[in-house]
Order: C-alpha cells, then structure tokens, then sequence
C-alpha cells in the first residue's frame, strides 16, 4: 500500500467523493460512475465543462471499440486491411479466365501494415471528437496529416491519438489499448489573421501545424484505455488532478471508478522491454538492464523481465506496480519505433502526473521534447523515479557514438 506521504493533491479527492455517495447495497462499495466523477469537478471548476465533454466522448468511443476486440474473432475482423488491386472488372486470361483482382496489403503513413481494427477504431475515435463541436483539429497516427474541423476551428482545444496501440496482438488476443492526449490550442488568433490574409482553411495551416507541435509539458489531459480481461480508461487533467481509473461494467455499461489516485511506486522490480533487439543497443543501456537482472543495481535485488509488446499494457502495469518501461533508440531505429506525439508525451505525462519519471536514450525530458513532425519518432524511458534516475547514470556520450 502506498503511503499518505506519496498521495498527491487533487482538485476534488476521488475517496472523499466514493465515501458521501450512497452505496448501491448493504456490503458492496459505492459505484461512482465516470460521468459522476466529471460532473463533480465541473461544479467545482466550471471552466473543465469542455474538458467533460471530451472525456465524455472518448469513454464513448472506448466502449465501442472494446466490443469491436472482444468480438474481432467473432466478426471476422482480424487480419489486415487490403486495398483491392490490379485488373478491370471483366478482364479475361488467354485461357477464358477470369482474373482475380489483387489484393495489396494497406500501409498507413510510416510503412507499417494496418490491421482491419486500426482502421475501425480511427473510424470510432475520430467521430466521437469531430462531433463534440470542443475540437477544431484531430491527429490521428493513422492519418497521414491532421484533420481540420471548420465548424469547430476556434476551439479551445485539439486531440491527438494512437486509436490502437498494439493491434499487431489482436490476432492472438493479447491486450491493446487507446492512447490520447488534449492540448490547448493558442494559435485562435494566429490562425484567424491567417485566413483573412488568403490562408486556405481546409487544409492544416502553419499555424494550425503549430498546435499540434507542442512539448508534452504542454498536454491539459492525457489518458490510455486498456482492453484485456476488463476495460479499463486511465487518464488525468493535470495540475492537481490525480491519475485515476475507471473500469467499465458490462453490466451497467458504464465506466466505474476503480483506481482512485493511481501512484507509481518509487522503486519496482521489473524491465518491460523488447530484449530481441539488445545486439542493437547502446553499450550503456546493455550494461543497465545486465546490471538490474544480476541484482547488482542500487536496489541489490534482481529484476525479472515482463513485456507484453502493446504500449499500454506495459505501461498500465509500470503504473501499477513500478519498475521501467523502455523502448530505446538503437543503431538500426536511431530515434526508436514510438511516435513522440500520440504515444510517448501523453504516457510520459500520465506517469510523471502520477509520481513517476520518464526520459530519452539521451537522458533528456521526453516532455520537453519539441517535436518537429506530427508523426516524428523518439526513443522512451518510463516508470518509477528511482530506476529513471538509476538508468541516466548509464546514459551518455556513448549513446550518442554508438547511434552514428
């Protein structure tokens, strides 16, 4: 159990919340509901009203997409997206046979196969937050470029998502998730004297680009739902908010609050990372993970490995239990394989919102990272404080020689 002193502030404490609603029956605890929990801040804070409604609708958004996983095998959606190729339709051989049309797997933006579910879940997700009228622009790492929503372009905010993570694991039934994060929008005026000077407002501006092209330190929320055994949204408002979590009840339909103010422990026992690629590490993250295996780090205690290969998974369990979430630059992916935009700043985020740390192969801030493309790589550090401060002692110049 972790102690008062590693509990941090929040606008309205989630247990001071559970503890005056009534309880649904005698012997069972009392059932605070995702839209409840919101309300409550919101009549603390009404300036979080918008902040609802997005959270609303990507709670919305997450149930579909957990039933569209949990009945992929069922539905035939398994598999990858095929874009149908090739002959016109009554195309004959020399034979007096009809051709086959060719089936050509689809790549999305970065080269990688896409599976039938990332298309349906973008889909999901991203009409869940067009319509919230809250939104004036979306990026979606499915997307080739971010998309502009004109009745909305003043608004506050803008989104950003992974619609989901991990789905090379659907086939085999292996947890996946959702991955989102909102940043404020502070180019309205910018954007508005673009338009009056000729700017095309369908497609994504220079000024529009720039909102999307924030830091992470710059996220107002930022949050993941898993789907495994159970359903569960993870997500916070930042500042004084906690990380807190809801699980949804398939029988109310309904996100139910389960983790109250999640912390990461200071200190875990376990390394999630992809240890097939380790020829290809840096010297320095090789002798790191040698050093915790062997039980000869600053804990004295060997770690063990657990690594599920879905971002969200790896990461939900670092959240719970501590230790280290990596996914490390190496010589044949100079920059890692996670995208910084939709999947590395608002983890890194969640995380260090709940006490924990994260950082680059480089040492560096991954919140501080500015990026310059909105599908731009960048290796990631993750998890409990003082294993991101025992692993920068290995991080270094050796690092940066080895990547050349």
């Amino acid at each position: 159990q972790q102690s008062s002193s590693n509990v941090a502030p929040s606008v309205i404490d989630p247990v001071v919340l559970i503890n005056n609603v009534p309880t649904v029956a005698a012997g069972q605890l009392s059932t605070v509901t995702l839209s409840r929990y919101l309300s409550s801040l919101v009549a603390s804070d009404e300036t979080l009203r918008e902040m609802e409604g997005l959270i609303l609708s990507v709670a919305m958004a997450c149930k579909t997409i957990s039933t569209l996983v949990n009945r992929a095998g069922i539905n035939n959606l398994t598999g990858l997206e095929t874009d149908v190729m090739g002959t016109r339709s009554g195309t004959q051989t020399p034979t007096g046979k009809r051709k086959r049309k060719e089936e050509k797997v689809k790549k999305n933006v970065q080269g990688e196969d896409v599976k039938k579910l990332d298309v349906l879940s973008n889909g999901v997700l991203k009409n869940a937050l067009r319509f919230t009228g809250k939104l004036g622009l979306l990026a979606s790492e499915e997307e080739d470029e971010a998309l502009l929503i004109e009745s909305a372009l003043d608004s506050r905010y803008v989104a950003v998502f992974d619609p989901l993570d991990g789905s090379s694991n659907i086939d085999a039934s292996i947890c996946t998730g959702t991955i989102f994060g909102v940043l404020e929008d502070d180019t309205v005026e910018m954007k508005n004297e673009f338009r009056r000077n000729g700017g095309n407002s369908n497609t994504v501006s220079s000024p529009d680009l720039q909102t999307i092209l924030q830091p992470g330190n710059q996220l107002a929320a930022a949050g993941y739902c898993m789907y495994s055994s159970s359903t569960i949204l993870v997500f916070t408002l930042g500042g004084s908010h906690p990380v807190i979590g809801f699980t949804l009840d398939p029988q109310l339909g309904e996100f139910v609050l389960t983790h109250p103010n999640m912390r990461v422990p200071a200190r875990g026992e376990y390394y999630s990372l992809n240890e097939g690629n380790s020829y290809l590490w840096d010297d320095g993250i090789s002798r790191y993970v040698d050093t915790i295996k062997r039980g000869e780090g600053q804990s004295k205690k060997p770690y063990s490995a657990r690594y599920v290969g879905s971002m969200v998974g790896d990461v939900h369990r670092t959240l719970l239990y501590g230790g280290i979430f990596g996914n490390p630059g190496d010589k044949k992916h100079k920059d890692g394989k996670l995208r910084l935009v939709y999947e590395c700043s608002p983890m890194s985020f969640l995380v260090e919102q709940a006490g924990g740390s994260s950082c680059t192969s480089e040492g560096g801030s991954v919140l501080d990272k500015v990026p310059k493309d909105v599908h731009e790589r960048s290796s990631c550090w993750l998890g409990s404080r003082e294993d991101i401060d025992e692993l920068k002692g290995f991080l270094g110049e050796e690092g940066e020689n080895n990547r050349r």
